[in-house]
């Protein structure tokens, strides 16, 4: 198995937003990599930005 075919800076990104070392990420396999992404889309999706929602105050 080789390693994940990523720039550094995406890998980067990636490990923290799944918390996992950097190591793990770039030797973890595609589709369990793929199924983590699925997982955190999926969560990002159910929690939405409460600003979003807020109407602006102090504009006419």
């Amino acid at each position: 198995m080789r390693p994940l075919q990523i720039s550094p800076e995406t890998a980067q990104k990636l490990a923290a937003k799944l918390g996992v070392p950097l190591e793990h990420l770039m030797h973890m396999p595609q589709h369990i990599l793929l199924q983590k992404l699925a997982e955190l889309a999926k969560s990002d999706s159910a929690q939405p930005d409460a600003s979003a929602d807020k109407p602006e105050e102090g504009q006419s």
